[in-house]
């Protein structure tokens, strides 16, 4: 069956490129305007992915995003932002609410399909096996010994962000980030990124 993702999008032209990219690509297209309209769509419709831009009249991407992850239909529904080059600085905000992703305007076709691929498939793992809790770092702090914000460099890393997305998320340098990854690796005994995240993915799960 084909994957339904809503567009909430207040950009007329912006709506169409990306509703017709999706279409080609075999998925089917649901459109929202504004971030009132979102909302209601994403309740009614239940899609398996939304793609929501951050400002927006009537409700911006920030409120869209606390609502869904308020109600129990759309908690775990994919969520990746569409944002403006100048508001990436303020993306950490939405990230802590609860976003999976986000993508930069004018987005890239092959950014778009890869990052929906894998927010899809992520989704898909998860609900074949379990759905850990990614609401906060302290079982991965009592679990490992770690620093609080080691941890939350590992919370992130477990959800498949990159150094140059955590550094983002918690306002911090990409150097550090490094730091605290290699930190984690010793801490956990582990050598790569993929052993890390199977580690915190376990704790997380049984917490």
């Amino acid at each position: 069956m084909n994957k339904t993702i809503l567009i909430i999008e207040d950009e007329p032209e912006m709506r169409r490129n990306l509703a017709t990219i999706l279409r080609l690509e075999k998925f089917t297209p649901l459109v929202a305007a504004n971030g009132r309209e979102g909302v209601e769509a994403a309740l009614r419709e239940k899609p398996d992915l939304i793609l929501c831009d951050v400002m927006m009249p009537e409700l911006d991407g920030y409120g869209v995003l606390r609502e869904l992850r308020s109600e129990a239909a759309t908690r775990a529904t994919p969520f990746i932002f569409l944002t403006a080059r100048g508001e990436k600085p303020d993306i950490r905000s939405g990230m802590n609410l609860g976003a999976d992703d986000y993508l930069t305007k004018p987005v890239a076709k092959r950014d778009l399909l890869e990052a929906i691929s894998s927010r899809l498939k992520r989704a898909g793992e998860s609900a074949a096996r379990f759905d850990p809790d990614f609401s906060s770092a302290e079982p991965l702090q009592r679990a490992f010994g770690l620093t609080p914000r080691v941890a939350e460099t590992l919370l992130w890393v477990a959800q498949g962000k990159t150094n140059g997305d955590i550094a983002t998320i918690l306002g911090i340098s990409e150097s550090t980030v490094k730091k605290h990854v290699l930190e984690i690796f010793d801490s956990l005994q582990v050598e790569t990124r993929t052993a890390a995240c199977l580690s915190a993915v376990e704790a997380l799960g049984k917490a």
